[in-house]
């Protein structure tokens, strides 16, 4: 099946380049180009795009605000937002992530890492660099924020296992990485991470991270070492 991407950059350099390592992949194609975050909300709808790159800074409405819109908006629910920032640990990473994206990349991304990216983004995973990630933990902790915070009650509907797995998901870890923590397959690593996403309703794994540092269910101290 063919990924459907949007390109959503207010440089048609960065755009067109873009539109070459995407197109370049059998199965990605771009449907679309947005040169702000208004545009990129209007064609979100209109080319039914499965992943939308999304630059942070555009004019008349930026990434941030736009992936909000998307992410917010039910008819769009398919749609996953991967942001491409220059900076990794820019505090606008975090706005984003609370906003809604699946992930973030660094614009210097390889070639092949970004098409790997936007399948991992539109297979529902999250993708958070290890050090992006930690970036972002430092900050949830230093300035923590009002967000979708579960309750405690809906928290203590997930099980030991589930609230394990969730940790191990804030940590950065893959499915695999879990598996072998917790000495299970990966499959049941990711079942686990489902049926955690499912009863907290994360949208995605980006989200159980939220949760997870916002609820206090985790902490830099929990951290396993990877």
């Amino acid at each position: 099946m063919t990924i459907r991407v949007l390109l959503a950059d207010d440089q048609t350099l960065i755009r067109a380049g873009f539109r070459v390592l995407v197109d370049r992949a059998p199965d990605l194609e771009v449907v679309g180009e947005a040169t702000n975050g208004r545009e990129a909300v209007e064609l979100a709808a209109a080319t039914r795009a499965d992943v939308i790159l999304m630059d942070i800074r555009m004019p008349e409405l930026d990434g941030i605000e736009a992936t909000r819109l998307i992410t917010e908006d039910e008819n769009l629910a398919g749609v996953r937002v991967l942001i491409l920032t220059t900076f990794e640990l820019d505090e606008n990473v975090l706005r984003a992530l609370r906003a809604g994206a699946s992930g973030f990349l660094s614009k210097s991304v390889e070639p092949a890492d970004l098409q790997e990216a936007i399948r991992v983004v539109a297979g529902g995973e999250a993708l958070l660099s290890p050090k992006a990630t930690r970036g972002l933990i430092a900050r949830f902790l230093d300035e923590p924020t009002p967000g979708p915070l579960p309750s405690p009650v809906r928290l203590d509907g997930l099980t030991e296992r589930e609230r394990e797995t969730m940790a191990l998901v804030a940590a950065g870890l893959s499915n695999d990485e879990i598996g072998e923590r917790l000495y299970v397959s990966p499959l049941t690593a990711k079942t686990h991470v489902n049926r955690a996403m499912m009863k907290l309703g994360a949208r995605d794994r980006a989200q159980l991270v939220v949760f997870a540092y916002q609820s206090g269910l985790v902490r830099a101290g929990d951290l396993p070492v990877r």
